[in-house]
């Protein structure tokens, strides 16, 4: 049995399915990784500095102009194979370092973003003020409506703490996997990635989808792109195994 047909037969006949992406999903829609060095004028640019409290403190205008340079460029992107591959499992709940939104426009649900949105603006100062906006035409710098402070986008950035209710439910819903699909990330970003390891510790079975080797143990690693692998291992679930048709409540958390 190939490694490909080994990790399509987990997939088919696993109970309760999660996944944990990171940007190699989103790299063949155009959405560079973080760290691309080819990005033009943002490349002179530290994205550590730039996505960072201090980075903001220091010069706000210029991380939001960054962030609206991305937020354009999303924009303009599609869902690719493997998003829509997801999103056709309807059963499937999608844990994500990704701040975009392509799992839901390719009809994804249930989607945990770890690192927040890039779709959402809140007050720097957290006074609750939030906003959706157009990712076409985002703002430029603001003060908040309410108490005035400078508005940011609504990610996590270096420095800060995940959202504590995100990173509830993320472990909740990898507890309860019987397998984790693991896409597109190198697994060396904490606490995030410790949820492989967790997965690992509660007797699921682990799939690797990466561009390169993970760190982190696995059943099956599959080396290449989330669009040549995804459709193909996600195949026999689409077409009725085990793990459920859309609509199906395997997999829910409440």
């Amino acid at each position: 049995m190939s490694s490909l047909e080994h990790a399509r037969a987990l997939v088919a006949e696993a109970g309760r399915v999660a996944t944990f992406t990171g940007a190699g999903l989103s790299a063949e829609s155009g959405i560079a990784t973080f760290r691309d060095p080819t990005t033009g004028y943002w490349a002179r640019y530290d994205p550590a500095e730039l996505a960072s409290p201090v980075g903001f403190a220091a010069d706000p205008e210029l991380v939001i102009d960054w962030y609206n340079h991305r937020r354009r460029t999303l924009a303009a992107a599609e869902p690719n194979a493997a998003h829509r591959s997801l999103a056709e499992c309807a059963d499937l709940i999608h844990v994500t370092q990704n701040v975009d939104d392509l799992l839901e426009r390719a009809g994804a649900r249930r989607v945990l973003h770890l690192h927040g949105s890039i779709g959402l603006d809140r007050c720097d100062r957290a006074c609750g003020y939030e906003e959706r906006i157009d990712l076409a035409a985002p703002p430029g710098l603001r003060p908040c409506p309410f108490c005035g402070a400078p508005i940011r986008p609504a990610v996590v950035w270096f420095g800060e703490t995940l959202q504590e209710a995100v990173w509830n439910a993320s472990v909740e819903a990898i507890s309860r996997a019987d397998l984790l699909l693991v896409i597109g990330t190198s697994g060396v970003v904490y606490p995030a990635a410790g949820l492989i390891d967790h997965a690992r510790s509660t007797g699921a079975a682990v799939v690797v989808v990466n561009a390169e080797p993970i760190r982190s143990p696995a059943d099956v690693v599959l080396i290449g792109s989330a669009v040549e692998f995804v459709p193909e291992i996600l195949a026999g679930r689409r077409t009725g195994g085990p793990g459920g048709s859309p609509g199906s409540d395997v997999g829910r958390l409440d």
